[in-house]
């Protein structure tokens, strides 16, 4: 996908980029390639499948949801970056924290964002079950990229929504039954609403985007320690 097939696609879901915008996400791709050569931040470095596999793919958030009308963001497991700061370069309406336990990934979306000149948009090098006890229901979206199973992802990210706000795992594949999926969330406080699924233009490889409504408050025993979760997984 070249940059202008770029962009004509996100004007097909309704995304209309400014100067700017793609201005800050080509300064990124240019930025990601020169600090990939000394750290593994991705196995995707050219610009055809950046723009498709990691920009595009991470913009398709817009499926299950209006990111302009939403206030706060988190993206947790981060890497690179995707999705949470290439939803804060085309939605800047959106105050974003990014979260990876990754400290040198961490430097490096520092180091872009400033470069960028973004404003309201935070990293955080922190384990995210620790971040979710520090943070609970402070999100209008969490959101995460092919991160985690969906037992341990919807444990850890639930308890950061807000009431009425929604977790947003986006996936390749559904490793869990619905039956099992919708006992997790309810645990959780959590309904599914929708299953969001689409191939990506050109390569047509499977996306799902689960929309997940908070429905009240997750009990304080979530998330548990990391060591538990992965010992005895939610189902």
């Amino acid at each position: 996908m070249s940059p202008e097939e770029f962009v004509y696609e996100l004007g097909e879901l309704g995304i209309k980029l400014t100067k700017l915008q793609i201005d800050q996400l080509n300064k990124y791709y240019e930025m990601l390639v020169e600090y990939n050569k000394h750290m593994n931040l991705t196995g995707i470095t050219s610009k055809p499948d950046v723009y498709l596999k990691h920009f595009y793919d991470s913009l398709t958030l817009e499926k299950a949801i209006h990111l302009e009308k939403m206030n706060t963001l988190c993206d947790i497991g981060t890497g690179a970056g995707f999705p949470g700061l290439v939803l804060k370069i085309v939605f800047p309406n959106l105050k974003v924290t990014l979260v990876d336990s990754l400290n040198k990934r961490i430097l490096f979306l520092k180091e872009v964002i400033q470069a960028l000149g973004l404003k309201d948009v935070e990293a955080e090098h922190i384990r995210a079950e620790e971040f979710a006890k520090k943070h609970r229901e402070q999100y209008d979206v969490v959101t995460s990229r092919a991160v985690a199973n969906l037992s341990l992802l919807s444990e850890i990210s639930l308890p950061l929504v807000r009431e009425n706000g929604y977790f947003i795992p986006m996936k390749a594949h559904l490793e869990l039954d619905i039956e099992t999926l919708n006992s997790i969330v309810k645990k959780l406080n959590g309904k599914l609403e929708e299953i969001v699924s689409f191939d990506l233009p050109k390569e047509h490889s499977v996306r799902n985007l689960l929309k997940i409504r908070k429905l009240d408050k997750t009990n304080l025993k979530y998330p548990r320690k990391f060591s538990d979760i992965k010992k005895k997984p939610l189902q």
